[in-house]
C-alpha cells in the first residue's frame, strides 16, 4: 500500500471507533473498554479479546453523565460515562477502571453503580510506590484479578504463554510507534499534525498484530523518503490528549510540525517496553509500570529535583524543537498543580512554551488560533 492509502486508512480507523467495534464483534470477538492510564491491555489480548481505547470523544454532548458528575469533573472521564449511560459503547463486553487519580476514583464507583445491569467493571488500584518489591507485588495482585474477571468474561483460562505472546506482540507496537514518532518529524510535510494523530489514534482501537502490520509498512514506507528541509516550526507538544482535528488544523495552517510529544494519549503509553525474560509475566507487567516515570500523576520520590520538567525541557532540546505546547486539560488539578515547576523547568533551560485550555467540549477554537498564530510568529 501506498503512504496515502496508508493514512487514509489509519484515518477511517480514528476518526470511526464505533464502526471498528460493531467490525470486531460481527467476527466474534469479545472487546473490552480500557479507560486512563496504565492498564495492562496484554491481558485482554491474551485472552483473545479486543481492548478499545475510552479517551472521551469530540463529537459528544455531556448530557447523562451530569447526574453523577459535578460539571468541574475531567471532560474524559464525563464522556467516558457519558458513552457508557447513551449506549454508544453497548457492544462492550466489560471494562476496565483504572483509579489513578482523585477524578478517576470515584468515576469508576459512578461507572460500576451506572453499569451493574449492562457488564462486567473491573476494578483497577495502581500503587504509587511502585518501585519496591511490595510495590510491584500489589500491582502484581492487581493484575491478578484483572485476568481473573477476564476468564470469566472469555469462557476460559488464560495461560502464562499466551500473556508473553502477548507482551512479544506489545512490545513490537511500542518500539514501531516510538519508531513513527521520529520518522514524522523527519517527514512532518507527508506527516502533518492531523495525520500523525490519526496514526496514533488507531492504535487504541484496533488488536495490535493488526495495528503493527499497517504501521510496519508505513515506517518502512517513510524511511524510503529523503528527509524534509522543513522551513516552518517545530514544537513539542505535551498534555492529556490533543487528538482534535479542528486545533491540530491551526497547527498546519501556521506551518508548525510537531518534533515530538509528552502527550499521555500518545507517547506516555508506549515509552516503556515490558521485559519478556522474566519468568512470571504477571510480574513481567508489574515490572514495567514501576519502570514508568516521568508522568504528573506518578509519585517521584525525587520530586524536590523537578526531574518531569527538567524531562520535557531535555526532550525539547533532543528532537530540536523550537518550543512547547502545553495543553492543559480544563478541571485537571494534577496538571494545573504542576504548571510552577515545569514553567520552571522551561525557563531554566530557555525554552520558549504557550500554555492552552482545551477541552474536548470546545466548539470554538478562535481564541486558541490566535494564541497559536501569535506563538508561531515568535518561534
Amino acid at each position: 500500500m501506498s503512504i496515502e492509502s496508508l493514512l487514509t486508512k489509519f484515518n477511517e480507523i480514528a476518526c470511526n471507533p464505533a464502526k471498528q467495534l460493531s467490525d470486531y464483534k460481527a467476527s466474534g470477538k469479545k472487546a473490552i473498554g480500557i479507560m486512563p492510564y496504565y492498564v495492562p491491555e496484554e491481558l485482554v489480548y491474551a485472552g483473545g479479546m479486543v481492548p478499545f481505547g475510552m479517551w472521551g470523544s469530540n463529537n459528544k454532548i455531556i448530557t447523562k453523565a451530569k447526574e453523577y458528575c459535578a460539571t468541574f469533573y475531567c471532560a474524559i472521564a464525563q464522556l467516558d460515562l457519558e458513552m457508557l449511560l447513551d449506549g454508544t459503547m453497548d457492544k462492550l463486553d466489560g471494562v476496565i477502571t483504572p483509579t489513578i487519580c482523585d477524578t478517576l476514583r470515584p468515576m469508576s464507583q459512578n461507572i460500576r453503580v451506572a453499569m451493574s445491569e449492562k457488564m462486567p467493571v473491573i476494578f483497577l488500584a495502581h500503587p504509587q510506590n511502585r518501585f519496591a518489591d511490595y510495590g510491584m507485588k500489589f500491582t502484581a495482585s492487581q493484575y491478578a484479578n484483572i485476568r481473573k474477571e477476564l476468564e470469566k468474561i472469555r469462557g476460559s483460562e488464560i495461560t502464562d504463554d499466551e500473556i508473553r505472546n502477548a507482551i512479544k506482540v506489545y512490545n513490537v507496537s511500542r518500539r514501531e510507534r516510538r519508531r513513527f514518532v521520529k520518522l514524522a518529524a523527519a517527514h512532518p510535510d507527508v506527516i502533518t499534525a492531523r495525520k500523525r494523530s490519526d496514526v496514533l489514534k488507531a492504535s487504541w482501537f484496533m488488536l495490535k498484530n493488526e495495528y503493527n502490520e499497517m504501521l510496519v509498512e508505513l515506517n518502512n514506507e517513510l524511511e524510503k523518503l529523503p528527509v524534509c528541509n522543513w522551513k516552518g516550526a517545530r514544537v513539542v507538544t505535551s498534555g492529556i490528549i490533543c487528538d482534535n482535528p479542528t486545533l491540530l488544523k491551526i497547527f498546519e495552517d501556521n506551518n508548525i510540525a510537531i518534533a515530538a510529544d509528552d502527550v499521555a494519549h500518545e507517547s506516555r503509553s508506549f515509552r516503556v517496553d515490558c521485559p519478556e525474560t522474566a519468568g512470571d509475566p504477571m510480574m513481567a507487567l508489574a515490572m514495567q509500570f514501576a519502570a514508568q516515570d516521568y508522568d504528573v500523576l506518578l509519585f517521584d520520590p525525587q520530586s524536590n529535583k523537578n526531574r518531569r520538567g527538567e524531562f520535557v525541557a531535555q526532550l525539547c532540546k533532543e528532537s530540536k524543537a523550537d518550543g512547547l505546547v502545553l495543553f492543559m486539560q480544563q478541571f485537571c488539578d494534577p496538571e494545573e498543580m504542576e504548571y510552577p515547576s515545569l514553567k520552571k523547568a522551561l525557563d531554566d533551560a530557555g525554552v520558549k512554551y504557550i500554555k492552552l485550555g482545551i477541552d474536548q467540549q470546545m466548539r470554538d477554537f478562535g481564541q486558541a488560533a490566535t494564541a497559536i498564530e501569535a506563538f508561531a510568529e515568535s518561534l
